[in-house]
């Protein structure tokens, strides 16, 4: 069974290391709202869209979810 991209996101959480990811990642723990559940990628990209104000680009998304399916295939 495949996991959801945010229990993935959560592997990249460090509080040290200051890479874009990283950050992503430490955010996304913060944020109450995000689609913990979710593998959809449209679905994810919309929400982060509209709430994702700490990802200052969605290059960042692009190349976590990139990480994810390489880790989930």
């Amino acid at each position: 069974m495949r996991s959801s991209f945010y229990h993935y996101l959560m592997t990249e959480r460090d509080p040290h290391k200051k890479d874009a990811i990283t950050l992503f990642a430490n955010n996304a723990y913060l944020d109450v709202g995000f689609p913990k559940q979710s593998e959809d990628y449209q679905k994810i990209s919309h929400y982060l869209e509209l709430n994702g104000d700490y990802l200052p680009e969605m290059s960042i998304f692009d190349e976590a979810w990139e990480r994810y399916l390489e880790k989930e295939n």
